[in-house]
């Protein structure tokens, strides 16, 4: 197997990358200059027409959207547990996440990033409000998610949805309410944070933030 992951620091390929570390993969890393527009030179489009980031070249072949490649990942290397058995009761849970954290959660980050896209000039204000409670209403949702007490948005055991979700956790960190604000989610992010692979990941995109501020210890999952 081969994988070479486009991306670019901080943005939505940071989980891909997370991912690639923990299946202890050897794959080749393209970190692209996004204010130099190189997401939109015409070799990135011929691999990714949409000039956005990740793509993932899986034995040559390009691919994109992040939670799609999270998936395909965890089922290409099973072995390693990132996704629930196809058939079981988590695995509806695994892939109702999924969904709801790449249709729910980030179109709205995209509205938070880019206020102008969706209304145009002069509506920034106003598209960061929703956006701002559309997001605090995801983050009161997984709470609620994790306010048993579970380590993990599924359970017991880290699957691929919690890597996607870290990630969104951590673009709120600049926001007026962070993620972390919620309690269930101040704990979860802490332990996330922990794990090796993504302190690597921030080592090799240049990022300081936010894996070495405001991180406790909490006890590892049983």
């Amino acid at each position: 197997m081969s994988y070479h992951l486009y991306g670019a620091p901080a943005t939505a390929s940071l989980c891909v990358h997370w991912m690639l570390l923990e299946l202890q993969q050897d794959f080749e890393l393209t970190l692209l200059d996004l204010a130099a527009q190189q997401q939109r030179s015409a070799e990135y489009l011929r691999l990714n027409p949409g000039g956005r980031v990740p793509t993932l070249l899986v034995d040559g072949a390009p691919h994109s959207e992040c939670a799609a490649l999270l998936m395909l990942l965890a089922e290409r290397h099973p072995e390693a547990g990132w996704a629930p058995a196809p058939g079981s009761s988590e695995r509806a849970d695994y892939l109702q996440w999924m969904v709801w954290l790449s249709n729910t959660l980030m179109p709205a980050f995209r509205a938070w990033f880019y206020p102008h896209e969706p209304a145009g000039a002069g509506h920034e204000a106003a598209v960061q409000a929703q956006a701002r409670a559309a997001i605090e209403a995801c983050w009161a949702r997984l709470a609620g998610q994790l306010s048993d007490g579970r380590p993990y948005l599924l359970g017991s055991q880290p699957r691929a949805v919690d890597l996607l979700a870290t990630m969104l956790v951590r673009w709120s960190r600049n926001m007026p309410r962070p993620a972390e604000c919620w309690e269930p989610l101040a704990t979860y992010s802490a332990r996330m944070r922990q794990r090796p692979a993504l302190q690597e990941v921030h080592r090799r995109e240049g990022l300081s933030d936010w894996i070495d501020t405001g991180g406790r210890r909490v006890p590892d999952a049983a």
